[in-house]
Order: C-alpha cells, then structure tokens, then sequence
C-alpha cells in the first residue's frame, strides 16, 4: 500500500519527498533565523486551504502573513479572502497560551473539521518557559514545563496517527559549542534542536533547513521511506523553487 501524502505546495518539493508530506505522522522543520522555515509552512497552508480543506495554524512567533498568502496564491483579494476563511490562526504569546491553544485544537479536531496542523514554531515559548524555570532554580518547574512540551507533542502524535492528520511542526537550532580549530566553515559547525530528543523521538520525519550566506539547502535527515539526501533551493514569490539537486 502506498503512504498518503498531501502536497507541499511546490512541484519540487513534492518529487523530492515523494509525493509530499506523510499524513500520519510529526513532520519537523528545523533551522536557524531566515532560513525558510515558516515559508513552508504558509506554502502548505495555502495549498490545503485552497483545495476546501480547514487548517489550523499555530503561529506563535507571528511570522505568518496575509500578503505571503496572497503572493503565493496569485489571487485577487476577495477569493484569496475564500481561502484565508479556511485556515484558523491562533496566535499564543506565552507558554500558558500555547497549552490552552491546544484545547481549541484538539476541539476542532474532535469536529471533524481539520485536515493540517501546523505548529510555528513549537518551542519558541517553550524556550522562554524553561529559561525563566532555570533562572529561579526550581527543579520541580523545569520539570513541569518539559511535562508540558511533550505533553503537546504526544497530543499531536495521537491526532496525527489516529486521525490521519498530517501535522508540520517547526523547531529552533543552536550552536553546540566547539573548539574554532575543530571545524572547518560554519556550515560544517555542529547545530542541535531546540528540545532535544523530544522533537526527534515524536517526529517521524525530519527536514534540515540551512541558509550559508544566502545559499539555502534543505536536508532530509530521517524519513521512513527516503534515504537522507539534499537539495538547494529559493524562495520565490509562488513559494518554494528548486535550484538544483546534490
């Protein structure tokens, strides 16, 4: 039987993947600042809700923009205004609003109505949680919010495996600090996610985005079907276009 997969948005990233991404799992896009992240995301969005189908995006670094939408989709207003209807923005500005997101999520999940989730980024307030719970030195608080995160992550499992809902999750990067005479560019500079094995054990699928002095590259790092491979890429104004294969 072949896996279901709903598109990309992008006829490149389509044949790169396979077909696009796999509905029934966690598929985490991550990278540094500028890299293409949540152009991703909206590339998907826009293409699901332009097809009738309900998205909920969780956007909680306020990256997603109406204008983006509208220059992907190349409509006029009042029908790029149609397709806008299907997609429901929550917008959490702390932690505590990313947990009760959740229970509006997993109430229009119960409905029927969703066929994509998206979640950008899902640690960006995760982190400013856990480093106010460091900073006081309550072991108990880091603990909670680290309950927390993987909380939201075995919810978004659940949706996903059950109720065959693809689920596009983004995720933050840091440097791991290392001696300068053991590397050789920073491309080659070893980065890790946000979150640790928690956003690698969830996910299923994993895709790298890299942006070395404006030369962007996406890495599949895990998949279930695909060996790991690469591919640059550009941002255009329709959305994401290939700039040739590695």
């Amino acid at each position: 039987m072949r896996q279901e997969r709903i598109s990309t948005g992008s006829y490149d990233l389509n044949k790169f993947l396979f077909g696009g991404y796999e509905t029934d799992i966690i598929t985490t896009i991550y990278g540094p600042a500028g890299c293409g992240k949540t152009n991703f995301c909206i590339l998907v969005a826009a293409s699901q809700a332009k097809k009738g189908n309900k998205v909920i995006y969780m956007d909680s670094e306020g990256g997603f923009s109406v204008d983006r939408v509208k220059q992907i989709l190349e409509k006029n207003n009042q029908e790029t205004e149609k397709v806008l209807q299907n997609i429901l923005l929550l917008k959490p500005i702390s932690f505590a609003e990313q947990e009760q997101d959740f229970e509006i999520l997993l109430k229009h999940v119960k409905k029927g109505e969703v066929s994509l989730i998206i979640v950008d980024s899902m640690v960006m307030l995760y982190r400013l949680e856990l480093g106010d719970a460091i900073k006081s030195g309550e072991d108990e608080k880091i603990k909670e919010v680290n309950r927390k995160l993987a909380g939201q992550l075995r919810k978004l499992n659940e949706i996903a495996r059950k109720d065959n809902i693809p689920v596009i999750v983004t995720n933050q990067v840091y440097s791991e600090f290392v001696n300068s005479k053991d590397f050789i560019s920073q491309k080659e500079r070893p980065v890790s996610m946000v979150g640790g094995d928690l956003l690698k054990y969830w996910s299923k699928c994993l895709i790298e985005l890299t942006n070395n002095k404006g030369k962007k590259t996406l890495i599949l790092r895990k998949h279930r079907s695909l060996p790991e491979k690469e591919i640059q890429f550009e941002i255009v104004n329709e959305g994401i276009k290939r700039k040739g294969w590695i």
